[in-house]
């Protein structure tokens, strides 16, 4: 009998323009499960199945294997999940389309040296072999966009405080800056900010940077510096785009008034070595501001999915005892004359289920190991928890326990 809404695995693949056996393929891989199964072993699919049939496909077309879809897909096509994952669709293919351009200037460069000089141009092909081979990158650089999105999502849109991360970062960079005796419009102000991810703290800013002032936005990740590059506009010619390890900034001594590193030291391995470095690149006198987390920060979303299953653990090691406002200052006056905390005060408060879900699974813990097979018994639990806790008090009520160290070389 048919069903009203539903299509035969026939109807489904013809719709899409597939076969029936690839449909049933990816059945089998558990990429794409049937939304119905009837008495006799019949599948029926939904319009909602589309979708992920469309990242499903998207994502192979843009060569990635069967395993790293699986990893980098979820069942669920709600409208706010599918929103998000086709803004990532948007991202990863204009990394795609730079990517070939890149490859398509170098061989073009090749082409002419060769035809010039008569002979192979080995450090052009060195150069090919280096762009064609940038396409593992791409997972990562999606997830991670992925779950830096999902993080300031949630923090920008649902924060108590009303002046928001970002510009509460930037108001202690002039003030630091005032502290160091830079008054504004004296000369250019030379800022370096470590790890910048997608560079969220200068477009929300952006209005308020003065002309007199040089900013360089670093990453260890190629495909953040993209971000921000696309973000910033490269118009803009106060700022400039350099992947390096912080470890070893490539910068001669005294460089830098200002340096920032906005939630990245707790990644550091060798945080004295880092701290180090950026002592020497900054001009005597000059600051460094650095943030990080305290131990109860975001401990009910950490409650939440351990009440879920005990096995949960949203962080691969606890970022916090590496270095947070705890020990940090301990930490920072091995390398700096003065170390000065400022905490900023705030909370969330959710009355619905999605930019939660869309927060837990984008962190870098197991979490997905456990959720993923589960994800409609898990956002059932979410959902009654915070129906809960809007009952009660109107709100599901998350700690938030972050602040800032400047320091002085």
């Amino acid at each position: 009998m048919k069903l009203p809404g539903y299509y035969s695995s026939g109807e489904f693949a013809k719709m899409a323009q597939v076969s029936v056996r690839t449909i049933r393929f990816y059945d089998q891989k558990n990429l794409l499960k049937p939304s119905y199964v009837n008495e006799s072993g019949a599948r029926f699919y939904t319009d909602s199945d589309f979708a992920r049939l469309q990242q499903i496909l998207l994502l192979k077309y843009l060569g990635f294997s069967l395993d790293d879809i699986r990893e980098m897909t979820i069942g669920e096509a709600d409208s706010h999940f599918l929103l998000h994952s086709l803004k990532l669709q948007k991202k990863l293919v204009q990394d795609r389309i730079e990517q070939l351009q890149l490859v398509e200037t170098a061989i073009d460069n090749t082409i002419e040296a060769i035809s010039k000089d008569q002979e192979t141009d080995w450090s052009g092909m060195l150069q090919l072999i280096h762009l064609t081979g940038m396409e593992q990158s791409l997972k990562t650089q999606y997830q991670n966009a992925g779950n830096i999105a999902a993080r300031i999502q949630l923090h920008q849109e649902y924060s108590t405080n009303p002046q928001g991360w970002f510009p509460w970062i930037y108001e202690q960079c002039e003030l630091a800056t005032q502290q160091a005796g830079r008054k504004k419009g004296a000369e250019k102000l030379q800022i370096l900010e470590v790890g910048c991810g997608n560079g969220a703290l200068w477009t929300e800013n952006k209005n308020r940077l003065p002309a007199s002032i040089l900013v360089v936005l670093s990453d260890i990740s190629e495909g953040m510096l993209r971000d921000a590059r696309r973000s910033i506009g490269a118009e803009d010619l106060r700022f400039s785009f350099q992947c390096f390890d912080c470890c070893r900034i490539p910068w001669s001594d005294h460089s830098f008034d200002l340096v920032l590193a906005n939630h990245v030291l707790f990644y550091c391995e060798d945080i004295f070595a880092v701290c180090q470095e950026i002592c020497r690149v900054l001009k005597p006198g000059g600051r460094f501001l650095c943030s990080t987390y305290g131990a109860k920060h975001m401990k009910e979303i950490t409650d939440l999915v351990q009440h879920f299953d005990s096995h949960i653990r949203l962080s691969g090691k606890i970022l916090y005892e590496h270095f947070g406002l705890e020990n940090g200052a301990a930490l920072l006056q091995q390398s700096f004359s003065q170390v000065e905390r400022r905490d900023y005060k705030d909370s969330i408060e959710l009355t619905e289920a999605e930019p939660l879900l869309e927060y837990i699974l984008s962190c870098h813990g197991n979490q997905n190991q456990y959720l993923l097979e589960r994800y409609s018994d898990f956002r059932m639990f979410v959902e009654e928890r915070i129906k809960r806790e809007v009952r009660r008090r109107g709100g599901f009520l998350i700690t938030k326990e972050a602040g800032i160290f400047i320091c002085q070389k």
